[in-house]
């Protein structure tokens, strides 16, 4: 009976690292973001590291994928047990850190496939934990079937393959695109919130002085009718969290006035994506004024589409001779919408219709 429950608990271990390892496989570049999340000055401050979150995203990513596959083959067990319960108490540790302290809302642990809170993440690594220390404490019944030569084989096959599908993305865009930006999906509606739907709950704390002394309130207790108060502050807290749209943060800012609006309603939009100008690629950027030229004879409209400052962008757009305008978006979300800089993207009335890493830029086809 024991054995059973050993084999049982030995696949959905298994399972879970394939599939995590997975779906940031597809899409490497979303979990060097994380990376950057994690290692920012007001989360982890482990600044330094920054240069290598790719390289670290990567070997996360084949370490999942290996150890998940050599659990389920019974490979190597105990090792394999011992590295995946080493992994996972790095990843409680970093979960319960950004739930307690509300640093990071989203891990990554799944990449953009399955969203959790901070706290969800956690009771995941919490269960996976005692999972994995079972299988520590039954690791004798975890035997393999298959030869070590087969094994190998398969391994360095495994490896290849993963390693080819990275370079792949990396080179051009994800293959599995698991983000509300995705070719299909029509903005306008991912920003619609249901009527009805639940809304956020604050909790909020006034901090008021009365006769030189500094004291908290509730909101109930009213202390601005209080005689003789002073308002010093006031902290807000997020009680429960209401639905929040797929697409929540998403705006078209030109001279500081979102018109997204009325840009959502074209049918042939093409939005010139750099997230960052100074890390776009220089050799890249001449080149873009030959596709937009083209965009522009065949009536799109075409928008650069970047956080850098305006004044960067007429710099840059002066020296490359481009003859459209900025539009201001959030960096974070220029990221999610496309994992390139530049890319560009094209829409047909808020329809995501195409998407183009620039080495694939000769690829378009303008309607």
């Amino acid at each position: 009976m024991l054995n059973i429950l050993t084999q049982i608990i030995r696949i959905l271990v298994g399972v879970t690292f394939v599939f995590s390892g997975f779906v940031k496989l597809v899409d490497p570049i979303g979990s060097a973001y994380k990376f950057q999340d994690y290692f920012a000055e007001n989360v982890l401050n482990l600044e330094f590291l920054l240069p290598y979150t790719l390289p670290l995203a990567i070997l996360l990513i084949l370490a999942e994928l290996m150890l998940g596959v050599m659990l389920l083959l019974g490979v190597a067990s105990r090792f394999t047990v011992w590295s995946l319960f080493i992994l996972t108490l790095i990843f409680l540790f970093l979960t319960w850190y950004s739930a307690y302290f509300d640093k990071v809302t989203d891990c990554g642990c799944f990449g953009d496939a399955i969203t959790l809170t901070p706290w969800e993440t956690f009771y995941k690594n919490v269960v996976l934990i005692v999972l994995i220390v079972y299988l520590m404490i039954r690791v004798f019944e975890i035997q393999s079937v298959l030869s070590p030569a087969f094994v190998a084989g398969m391994a360095v096959v495994i490896l290849f393959i993963c390693l080819g599908i990275i370079f792949h993305v990396l080179r051009h865009l994800p293959m599995i695109d698991f983000r509300p930006y995705a070719v299909g999906n029509n903005i306008a509606e991912g920003m619609i919130i249901p009527e009805g739907a639940p809304e956020s709950v604050y909790e909020d704390t006034w901090i008021y002085e009365v006769n030189g002394v500094k004291k908290e309130y509730a909101s109930e207790e009213k202390p601005w009718n209080i005689d003789g108060a002073t308002f010093v502050d006031r902290k807000t807290k997020l009680i429960s969290e209401g639905y929040v749209p797929p697409i929540h943060d998403f705006t078209m800012q030109k001279d500081g006035v979102d018109i997204s609006e009325e840009l959502l309603n074209e049918e042939k939009l093409l939005l010139v994506v750099m997230y960052n100008l100074d890390k776009s690629k220089k050799n890249v950027l001449k080149k873009v004024k030959e596709y937009t030229d083209k965009a522009m004879e065949k009536g799109y409209v075409v928008y650069g589409f970047s956080a850098s400052t305006e004044e960067d962008f007429n710099k840059t757009k002066e020296k490359y001779e481009w003859d459209f305008d900025l539009l201001f978006c959030d960096e974070n979300t220029l990221k999610t919408i496309i994992r390139a800089n530049p890319g560009m993207v094209e829409l047909n009335k808020g329809t995501v219709v195409g998407k183009w890493n620039f080495r694939d830029f000769n690829e378009i086809k303008f309607r």
